[in-house]
């Protein structure tokens, strides 16, 4: 195999065959490639694109770049949902513990931070102690006795995806629809599950800004998983603002504690929490109907049960045991907080949600190159949803920053990123189509 042939026959337009595919792939999993190799053949993958055969192969070798998991003497449906990732996303965060409460075992592969868009490895890592790579049976161990773990890709799952993922964030190949499915779909089938639930977001704070780019991504992850044995839908959901009213590392799991200790009610973040929940439990086979499984998932969260599961999870993988009590004890704030404040009367029209994950970043909360490390403490909270109404001067928001420059900058910029109207604005609901 000549790595810069296959490179070359993709940069042309070719139909790359099944076995060259998985011939650059065990290459690139086996660490034979430079780095310069893999991100020449995601630019070019970018620019042609894939065809479903090319796709379905070259998610499959990735998922066999490693190990595969089985779960077999566990008796409970083995389900996951993964998200495209957006701003102020920390639905996973929530949703694996309300799973597990209700009778799944949720083993959730998660990532970092990519593009714009925060991680949910990140956001876990403001834990101490919090271990993103336990081994295979210790995974499995708290899976089967908790209920669900959240952990990062270990060394030997989906290899391969791991370093091209890092590679996509720093080359501006991040949207590409084969990349993508690949990424996504090879650690779920490497993670042996029955059942998965996509969200595919669509908008300004987005990697698919348009209805035909999500329904296509959508389509092909549904039809690639499928393909691939196992059973999975998928939700389109709004990102045209910040999903949760936080964004950032610690912000967002704060929000996520609150969220468990139902502090979030009638909320967009609650919505999609609860609709996700739903259709896990009823394509797991858990319940018979949509309505059914979120009344289970509601009683599961006012209950306390799943805020149990997720203190259980912390704990199981190395974290506090009493992280739910005591979140002070253990998270740490930024030194500078600064409200952002409304320029004019009138109501919240429209913002640029990629620009507020943009924003993070600035302020050191994301990466710019795969080796960058993070202050967990910085970003955004109290963010208002659009259609609210303000006065000039009100709070809109607050940084979090590392120091006095960085929130002022911060604040100026969110303010500015935000339109206020003199109506209130028509806004579209947060789940916009099943596929």
């Amino acid at each position: 195999m000549i790595p810069q042939e296959i490179i070359r026959q993709k940069r042309n337009g070719a139909t790359l065959s099944a076995a060259d595919i998985d011939a650059f792939i065990g290459a690139l999993g086996r660490g034979e490639l430079a780095e310069s190799q893999i991100g020449a053949f995601a630019m070019a993958v970018w620019f042609r694109g894939m065809t479903r055969e090319e796709t379905v192969a070259l998610t499959l070798a990735m998922a066999r770049s490693g190990d595969t998991l089985s779960w077999q003497g566990i008796d409970r449906p083995i389900a996951d949902k993964h998200s495209t990732g957006g701003v102020g996303d920390n639905v996973s965060l929530m949703l694996a513990p309300i799973a597990a409460a209700c009778g799944l075992a949720v083993p959730m592969i998660s990532g970092r931070g990519l593009g714009h868009t925060g991680g949910t490895l990140d956001k876990l890592e403001s834990i101490p102690g919090y271990g993103i790579k336990p081994d295979a049976a210790r995974f499995r161990k708290v899976v089967d006795e908790v209920g669900c773990a959240i952990i990062g890709q270990t060394g030997v799952l989906a290899p391969a995806d791991g370093k091209l993922y890092a590679v996509r964030d720093v080359t501006a190949t991040v949207d590409s629809v084969p990349l993508i499915t690949a990424s996504i779909l090879s650690k779920k089938l490497a993670a042996g599950l029955e059942t998965l639930v996509l969200d595919v977001k669509i908008g300004n704070g987005a990697f698919m800004t348009s209805q035909e780019e999500a329904e296509t991504l959508a389509r092909s992850l549904v039809e690639v998983a499928n393909g691939g044995g196992v059973k999975t839908s998928a939700l389109i959901t709004d990102m045209n603002q910040p999903l949760a009213d936080a964004a950032g590392n610690v912000v967002e799991l704060r929000n996520c504690l609150d969220f468990l200790k139902s502090n979030k009610s009638g909320t967009r973040l609650e919505t999609v929490v609860l609709a996700f929940a739903s259709e896990m439990l009823v394509q797991a086979g858990i319940v018979a109907n949509a309505a059914d499984a979120e009344s289970r998932a509601r009683k599961a969260l006012a209950s306390g049960k799943a805020a149990e599961i997720f203190g259980r999870m912390v704990h199981a993988l190395g974290g506090p045991a009493d992280l739910l009590e005591h979140p002070d004890r253990y998270l740490a704030s930024a030194p500078v907080q600064k409200p952002v404040l409304a320029a004019a009367d009138g109501w919240l029209g429209a913002c640029d949600a990629r620009e507020i994950g943009m924003s993070v970043i600035d302020l050191g909360g994301g990466r710019r190159r795969p080796q960058d490390k993070i202050d967990h403490r910085v970003g955004f909270t109290d963010i208002l949803p659009l259609g609210t109404k303000v006065s000039r001067g009100d709070r809109i928001a607050t940084v979090h920053a590392a120091d006095e420059a960085s929130a002022q900058k911060a604040a100026v910029a969110l303010s500015a990123n935000y339109r206020i109207m003199d109506t209130a604005p028509a806004l579209s609901p947060v789940i916009l189509r099943r596929i």
